[in-house]
């Protein structure tokens, strides 16, 4: 499935019917200019009533002052305990904040040896004298003013944001309570059908919903409603979103798109008054669309796991989703699609008739699903021959749109870096092999290291071609890349939605190959096979646990990640007997696999030694020459 990134969001944009979002007042230009108002407010308040009034005085020395007034320069003085504050008649030099200035206004200190020689002398030059009491104190409204002017300023700078931010907002301080969904313009959609690929089955389903948003009259004149919500469930990468995306496009209607996990925040309640704001929005704009991706984020059954509180702020934000979705009626055209990869751990109460009515099911493409979302993500793509990509599908099971999309990327990077005008099949299968195995890895081994991991790949290989069932070889590498030292590349010719017992078998024998063969050549076994080990112990453990193919534990199933297992998806309660049984069973499908690969390598030899010698010498075999080396054919495949 392809995707094409979407227009930025705007909180103004409006669809077809909709309304403007309220915009965030800590954004728009009259915040910052009240805010500047009120700032340069309190510096001056601040200033006029602490900081010095008239002209700025210097200090000078009562040397300086007597000489001043002997000279009859001085005019007034006032005294104020020992300090003394004057003006002259012309300017004196004194110094101001450590400078030095001149000024005609001036303080000085009397000493305190000063003596009573000073009024005799003021008089004598009939200087005015006044006299001020020590530590006389500002008036009382200024004391006031400037005690309580810049917190009250302050305070009604705070009330005039919340007031503002919760007009806007809907309810809640700086907008906590305002949902954080995103609204797609539905006037320029920025995907529709046309680039979604792989998914038909689930295009054909939400048909459906786009022609009831196009067409509302057509299915409410016989008295049918449209189901209120539409839950996708699919792995992660297979275009769940995108889909979504979609049906918004092709019916052209505001699309409101949000993550569960942004409804939840630290502050109880903010979650449920996002959801009803929500949910207002929508309404406003209706016919409209919701998108809430990974749901299961704020969805997960209620009372499944112990918790510290009773009712925490996950809970009351789906009983609110629970609440809003009962509240509206389908006829206002306000339609709920919901995405997520764990269907099995929501509330009941989500998917029952009236919330989300009906699931769609988004699986991976098949072999021509692969190919078409190829030809979407390669539209801008130069290809040596358009032709290669239904090859570059074929060896790609299992892989989804995201992944395709990526291989695509590195493809054409790699053809880049090459020089080349454009992209081949082999660029396709070198990025195959980056993404799946990690890059190539320059790193020096000893000529007994690199024997070891020739025969153990060489194994892997051997064992691909003799046993019935298997996935045909398609490489054989011992080059190092990512964390492996040399890879086996197997795959099959059709895509598998079933496995049969002799298949699941086969894949435990191949794995198992690379230390069957180190066992066979040396005697010794290495770490090189711990990721084979967990493989071949994962299938062993879901063919006695899961599928029943194993007669002593019988058609039961054990799964470790079923809802209905225990509390909360735990581990279900077996019994010691039960478990030993299943011990057993696996290490008895295991054992049996691995005397198997032991026994085909032993009789074939000659072919692992030639196998692991043609690696030796070239590194890397292709599957034709796989079959050249050792003269074997392909096994026939599982039915």
């Amino acid at each position: 499935m392809a995707q094409n990134p979407p227009p930025p969001p705007s909180s103004n944009q409006q669809g077809a019917g909709n309304r403007p979002l309220p915009p965030n007042p800590m954004r728009g230009a009259g915040f910052w200019i009240v805010l500047g108002v009120l700032l340069v407010a309190n510096y001056v308040i601040a200033q006029y009533f602490t900081g010095p009034h008239g002209p700025q005085a210097v200090t000078i020395t009562f040397s300086q002052f007597k000489q001043q007034v002997t000279a009859g320069n001085v005019r007034s003085v006032t005294a104020q305990g020992a300090a003394i504050n004057g003006s002259t008649n012309k300017a004196v030099k004194g110094t101001a904040n450590g400078q030095t200035a001149s000024s005609k206004t001036f303080t000085t200190v009397v000493p305190q040896f000063g003596g009573s020689g000073l009024e005799a002398l003021l008089e004598q030059h009939k200087v005015q004298v006044n006299a001020e009491e020590p530590n006389q104190g500002p008036g009382l409204i200024e004391t006031l003013l400037i005690s309580f002017g810049p917190t009250l300023l302050l305070v009604l700078a705070f009330v005039f944001l919340i007031r503002r931010s919760s007009q806007a907002a809907g309810g809640g301080v700086f907008g906590l309570g305002r949902s954080q969904a995103r609204l797609y313009d539905a006037e320029r959609p920025g995907t529709t059908f046309a680039d979604v690929a792989g998914i038909d089955e689930a295009k054909e389903e939400l048909t459906e919903i786009v022609d009831f948003l196009k067409e509302p009259l057509r299915y409410q004149r016989l008295g049918g409603t449209i189901p209120k919500g539409v839950l996708l469930v699919g792995s992660p990468g297979t275009g769940k979103t995108l889909l979504a995306r979609a049906v918004a496009g092709e019916a052209r209607v505001p699309f409101f798109s949000v993550s569960a996990s942004e409804f939840v925040e630290m502050i109880v309640g903010v979650g449920a008054s996002r959801v009803r704001d929500l949910f207002n929005k929508a309404r406003a704009a209706a016919p409209a669309i919701i998108f809430v991706d990974e749901l299961d984020a704020i969805g997960r059954a209620r009372g499944g796991a112990i918790r510290m509180g009773g009712h925490d702020e996950q809970e009351q934000t789906l009983n609110q989703i629970l609440t809003e979705m009962d509240g509206f009626d389908s006829r206002e055209g306000v339609i709920v699609l919901a995405a997520t990869n764990r269907a099995d751990v929501l509330d009941p109460a989500l998917l029952r008739p009236g919330r989300f009515d009906r699931r769609v099911m988004v699986q991976p493409p098949d072999r021509a699903g692969r190919a078409s979302i190829l030809k979407i993500h390669t539209r801008e793509v130069p290809l040596a021959n358009p032709a290669d990509l239904e090859a570059v599908a074929a060896e790609t099971p299992g892989l989804v749109g995201a992944d395709l999309r990526n291989l695509v990327n590195e493809a054409a990077l790699l053809a880049a870096r090459r020089e080349q005008a454009s992209v081949r099949l082999e660029d396709f299968r070198d990025a195959l092999e980056k993404v799946m195995l990690g890059r190539e890895r320059h790193i020096a081994l000893s000529a007994k290291e690199r024997e070891r991991i020739a025969h153990h790949e060489s194994g892997h290989a051997l064992l691909g071609l003799l046993v019935e069932g298997a996935d045909p070889v398609r490489k054989v590498s011992i080059v190092p890349r990512g964390m492996a030292l040399g890879v086996t590349v197997q795959s099959p010719d059709d895509d598998r939605f079933n496995y049969s017992e002799e298949y699941l078998r086969a894949r435990i024998i191949g794995a198992l190959g690379g230390r069957a063969a180190e066992q066979l050549v040396y005697g010794l076994v290495s770490t090189g096979a711990e990721n084979d080990l967990e493989n071949v112990t994962a299938i062993a453990r879901s063919m006695v646990t899961r599928w029943g193919m194993s007669p002593k534990v019988g058609p039961l199933s054990f799964k470790d990640d079923s809802p209905l297992l225990g509390f909360d998806g735990a581990a279900p309660r077996i019994s010691d007997e039960t478990a030993a049984v299943i011990d057993s069973e696996i290490r008895r499908i295991v054992d049996e696999c691995f005397e198997r690969a032991l026994r085909e390598l032993g009789e074939h030899r000659s072919q692992l030694d030639a196998l692991a010698a043609a690696l030796l010498r070239e590194e890397s075999l292709g599957e034709e020459e796989i079959l050249k080396v050792t003269g074997l054919e392909r096994a026939p495949s599982a039915g």
